[in-house]
C-alpha cells in the first residue's frame, strides 16, 4: 500500500483509506470486525469516522471494541459538529461544545487520543478564532495530534488558515470533501486554496455512493441492500440524467482499454493533487479489497485529457 504524506505537516497515511459511516448502522460488529481485519491485512493506515456516523456514536463505538492493541498502528480520524440530539441542541463548534463533543469521541472510541479531529460543517454561529482556540488547547494536551475541517467553502478555509498563523495556533493539515469524477466542483476553488496553504485533500464519496462501482445499471434495478437501494436518500443525491451520461461516457472511454469503472475513478483520484488519502466506504471485506486493488492505473496525460472531456 502506497503510503503519502497527509499535507505538508499532517500524518503519513495509506493511500486507500477506510471510511465507516457503516459500522453501527447497516452493518453490525461482527461484519465490521471483518472489514477492519482485512483492511489492516492490506496495509489500511488511515481509518475514518465521525460522532455521528452510526445513529449518533455507533460508528465510534463499534471502532472502539474493534481496534484495542492495534489502535496505535493507525491514523483514527473523527469528526464533530452535526447535530447528536433530535433537538438540535448538541452541535456546532463553539468551545463549549467542542470540549463535550472530544470526551464523548474519546470514550466511545476507547482512546486517549484522536490522531485528526476534523471540524465536520462550518459553524455560522460561532467565530472561527473560538474553534481554532479551542482545537489548540486540546493539541496541546495531546488529546488530539492534527486537525482538519470538512465541507468548508473556500472562503471559510482561507479564513480558517489566515487566522490560525495570525495567532500562532495550531492549524488544519487537510480538508475532507466530496470529490469524484461526477462531483468536481472543489476543483473551481478550494483546491486551489488547500495549494496555497499545503492541505491535503481527503475526498469522500469517491465512489459516488457506488454509482462509480460499475454494480449500478440503468436500465436494472438496483441491487437488494445496495447503498443506493437504501436508504433512498442517496439515490435521490446521486442519480440523475446527467451522472448517467456521464457513467456512459466513461464507460465508453474504458471500453478501449480493459479497465474497470471503479480502477478509472479511484486511480483517477489518486493522480489528483493534493490527494493523501481516498476515503471508500466498505460493508464486506472483498470491497476492501477491490478499493485497494483499484488504484494502480497510472493514467496518461492524454487519457487524463479525455476524461475531462467526458466529465466537463
Amino acid at each position: 500500500m502506497e503510503k503519502r504524506k497527509l499535507g505538508t505537516s499532517g500524518p503519513e497515511v495509506s493511500l486507500v483509506g477506510l471510511g465507516t459511516n457503516n459500522f453501527g448502522g447497516r452493518i453490525d460488529l461482527e461484519a465490521s470486525r471483518r472489514v477492519v481485519d482485512r483492511a489492516f491485512e492490506l496495509g489500511v493506515t488511515l481509518i475514518d469516522t465521525a460522532d455521528i456516523y452510526g445513529n449518533r456514536g455507533g460508528s465510534e463505538e463499534v471502532l472502539g471494541q474493534l481496534l484495542g492493541s492495534r489502535r496505535k498502528d493507525i491514523v483514527l480520524a473523527t469528526k464533530f459538529g452535526m447535530a447528536m440530539d433530535d433537538a438540535g441542541k448538541l452541535k456546532g463548534a463553539s468551545r463549549a461544545y467542542i470540549m463535550q463533543a472530544v470526551e464523548g469521541s474519546l470514550r466511545r472510541l476507547r482512546t486517549d487520543w484522536i490522531d485528526l479531529y476534523q471540524v465536520h460543517q462550518p459553524d455560522p454561529s460561532t467565530p472561527i478564532e473560538e474553534t481554532l482556540r479551542a482545537l489548540d488547547g486540546l493539541v496541546k494536551a495531546g488529546k488530539v495530534r492534527y486537525i482538519g475541517c470538512s465541507n468548508f467553502s473556500a472562503a471559510q478555509v482561507e479564513e480558517a488558515q489566515s487566522t490560525a498563523k495570525r495567532l500562532g495556533l495550531a492549524s488544519f493539515v487537510c480538508c475532507q470533501d466530496e470529490y469524484s469524477l461526477i462531483a468536481r466542483d472543489l476543483e473551481k476553488d478550494r483546491i486551489g486554496v488547500m495549494r496555497k496553504h499545503g492541505l491535503g485533500l481527503l475526498p469522500f464519496f469517491p465512489l459516488a455512493s457506488g454509482l462509480l462501482s460499475g454494480k449500478y445499471k440503468q436500465s436494472a434495478p438496483f441491487p437488494a441492500g445496495s447503498r443506493l437501494a437504501d436508504p433512498p436518500r442517496f439515490a435521490e443525491r446521486f442519480i440523475s440524467a446527467r451522472n448517467w451520461r456521464l457513467v456512459e461516457g466513461l464507460n465508453e472511454f474504458l471500453a478501449r482499454r480493459g479497465h474497470t469503472l471503479l480502477e478509472l475513478a479511484m486511480s483517477w483520484l489518486a493522480g489528483r493533487q493534493p490527494v493523501g488519502s481516498i476515503i471508500a466506504g466498505a460493508t464486506r471485506p472483498e470491497q476492501v479489497e477491490q478499493n485497494v486493488a483499484a488504484v494502480g492505473w497510472k493514467l496518461t496525460p492524454d487519457e487524463i485529457a479525455e476524461i475531462d472531456r467526458i466529465t466537463a
